[in-house]
């Protein structure tokens, strides 16, 4: 005897082989034999065999007309073999109740299941809804089709393209689109990046970059809401000091200025004034809703991402011409010995007589011209002049002769020397003007030697202002965020938290990130701490807006990190961009580049590091020439290969110095080298810098 049983959803037939009133034990054709429950066995046959019967079922199935059997079908429950009788004829054969039971099993939106082998009918409603449904995804079915065979001749429909960013890096998986590009990748055998490009759906590859930034971190756009700065309400005393700040030209929020008073005296007053937009802002308010959005102004060559609306960015900026809001730390110092006397926060009005530039200034404020007064300035820029008179240049070398002090000490402290081996690379957009980019600018990278004196001075008076402001909060009972390294050790990364802990790789007790306050969200965090210090001193504690232990700061902190690292991500991705395009506009097609790692050479004269072949047998640190193959600006990707060494042997010296670097490469899902100096402070670490 053979029996048709149900099998977790799915009917079999075989063999009977022994049976008991719970159960049998059926053998299939294959061979296996299966325990099979009481309850699971629907049909009793003699022949044919289990095989035929099966086919001769799905034969009769094939020809029930659901509608038919619908009409014929009872209100209540009932079962297949019933519905048959009634729908073929009262003896309907064993294969003809097996086909309705086939039948019922298949069309669930017609039929509920009831039970082992029994079923209900649905309601006329439910039908009309489970059809249109059913239309529906088979005119979705005949859409992606249409899109595949689209896709796998070369062309990219619209709405496959309108949903580029959304398939390649955040999928919906039952969205059409995807379903359409996942098909007709297996269908081409070619990777979905690939196929669309190959379709044309990317258009401009420094659009694609771009877009996809903004899909990732500013879903909602670029845009600012109309807002107004508040004012300050507080009157503040104005400041007896002519402070003056020191930028790039492209720098529109200006954090931070200097003054100096004294000199001669034997006592010299350094100021330090830092813009103060928390003494108008307040925490929750909607402008500072915006700077905890977005956390960082974002850079990258030729354009950057404000944290604040530039409205907001002005009332604030340290702009020449005008006195400006500030916390102030003032610093008293033995002009002779540069021993650090005294120490004073005020809250101020400023006046701010120049905003000096690096990219203009670099030529003329050099060491001779610091260290010499007698030495003759280049050609000064229009503007300057009144900060690089004699008063204003011996401002100036005191302030270098004090960054030079201070860089010394904190050396000692690291126990070895920051070593700048390699340099800054500024990037130019020719004819940009600060617009956003379409990629197919001029693009001119030019270099500026990391420690230049202006560099300097401002990079250690900010670290000066952050350790000493970190410092004083911690004493207050105050909490701040803070950036701490517990070693130099390789793989010892640079923490955030709420302790005020000791920051190795720039040689300090502990850093608060302060001095930034227009560009940075933990600066302004950290200002409003200092201003309650500077307010309420020993009580601070008690009225600061974040209190000890606040999960706000946390939370911030959290924030920050993963929203400067994108930031930081795509900076170096972009400047990686314009330099294969600085590559195919100058038709370079070989450089110099030293090994610094195995496979990997990084250029001498521009920002970049590429992989090769030919360099398996070199040491670290051989200079090699090295011809280029194709670019992808979509990858970033590039490869190399080594044509020729020109040098005999590595120099040790040198070699050590590349070891040294071996962390500064890094490789994502799109090929981006990240060049900083791993024996430096972490990269701009006053943060009153950046990039171009």
């Amino acid at each position: 005897m053979f029996v048709l049983f149900d099998e977790a959803g799915k009917f079999l037939a075989g063999r009977v082989l022994s049976e008991t009133e719970s159960s049998a034990q059926v053998e299939l054709d294959s061979g296996k034999r299966v325990k099979v429950k009481a309850a699971n066995l629907l049909l009793r046959f003699e022949k044919p065999a289990p095989a035929e019967f099966l086919r001769v079922a799905q034969q009769r199935c094939a020809e029930i007309e659901l509608d038919i059997a619908w009409e014929f079908a009872p209100e209540e429950d009932f079962g297949f073999a019933d519905l048959a009788r009634d729908y073929f004829s009262a003896a309907a054969t064993l294969e003809q109740q097996a086909g309705m039971l086939f039948r019922l099993f298949e069309s669930p939106h017609y039929f509920r299941r009831a039970g082992k082998g029994r079923f209900r009918k649905a309601g006329a409603d439910v039908i009309a809804q489970a059809l249109a449904a059913i239309e529906k995804k088979k005119r979705i079915q005949q859409q992606i089709d249409a899109w595949v065979a689209a896709l796998s001749a070369g062309q990219c429909p619209e709405p496959v393209r309108e949903q580029l960013y959304k398939i390649l890096f955040r999928p919906d998986k039952n969205a059409p689109e995807y379903k359409a590009v996942v098909e007709a990748s297996r269908a081409t055998h070619r990777a979905p990046l690939d196929l669309l490009q190959r379709a044309g759906a990317i258009d401009s590859p420094y659009q694609f970059h771009w877009r996809r930034f903004l899909f990732d971190n500013f879903p909602k756009g670029i845009g600012f809401p109309a807002l107004e700065a508040p004012p300050i309400q507080e009157a503040l005393p104005r400041a007896t000091v002519q402070a003056f700040s020191i930028d790039d030209s492209a720098t529109t929020e200006i954090d931070d200025a200097l003054s100096v008073q004294g000199l001669g005296s034997g006592t010299v007053v350094v100021g330090i004034h830092i813009a103060a937009p928390a003494l108008a802002l307040t925490p929750g308010s909607p402008i500072d809703q915006l700077g905890r959005a977005r956390l960082s102004t974002v850079y990258m060559p030729g354009f950057k991402i404000t944290m604040l609306p530039d409205s907001v960015v002005q009332a604030y900026t340290l702009q020449e011409g005008r006195d400006c809001p500030a916390v102030s730390l003032y610093l008293t110092l033995d002009e002779a010995t540069l021993e650090l006397r005294d120490s004073a926060t005020r809250l101020e009005q400023v006046p701010i007589v120049a905003n000096l530039r690096h990219d203009q200034l670099d030529g003329v404020v050099t060491v001779p011209w610091l260290e010499d007064p007698t030495h003759a300035p280049g050609d000064v820029p229009a503007g300057a002049s009144a900060v690089l008179d004699p008063e204003g240049r011996a401002a100036l070398s005191f302030l270098y002769r004090l960054a030079c002090h201070r860089k010394a000490g904190r050396e000692r402290v690291r126990g070895k020397p920051e070593t700048f081996n390699r340099p800054d690379y500024n990037f130019r957009l020719v004819g940009n003007d600060g617009a956003q980019p379409d990629g197919t600018e001029q693009v001119q990278i030019s270099v500026r030697q990391r420690g230049a004196p202006l560099d300097l001075i401002v990079a250690e008076a900010m670290i000066l202002a952050n350790s000493h402001w970190g410092a004083w909060m911690a004493e207050m009972g105050v909490p701040a965020i803070y950036r701490s390294q517990a070693s130099l050790a390789p793989g010892i990364k640079v923490r955030m938290g709420t302790k005020a802990l000791p920051h190795a790789g720039i040689g300090v007790p502990c850093y608060a990130w302060s001095t930034s306050p227009l560009r940075r969200y933990t600066d302004m965090v950290n200002q409003w701490q200092i201003i309650a210090c500077a307010r309420h001193g020993k009580t601070a504690a008690l009225v600061a807006p974040f209190k000890p232990k606040d999960a706000e700061l946390f939370s911030i902190i959290s924030a920050f990190d993963a929203a400067y690292t994108a930031y930081n991500g795509y900076q170096s991705a972009m400047e990686r961009f314009w330099t294969l395009q600085y590559l195919r506009q100058n038709g370079i097609t070989e450089l110099v580049c030293s090994l610094f790692r195995e496979n990997l050479v990084r250029a001498e004269t521009l920002p970049l590091v590429l992989p090769v072949v030919g360099a398996q047998d070199l040491p670290r640190g051989a200079r090699v020439r090295v011809r280029l193959g194709a670019i992808d600006p979509i990858t970033l990707d590039i490869t190399g290969t080594v044509v020729e060494r020109l040098d005999q042997a590595a120099d040790a010296g040198s070699a050590a110095e590349v070891a040294e670097d071996d962390d500064d490469a890094v490789a994502g899902p799109i090929a981006i080298a990240v060049d900083m100096a791993d024996a430096a402070p972490e990269e701009d670490p006053a943060g009153d810098n950046p990039p171009s």
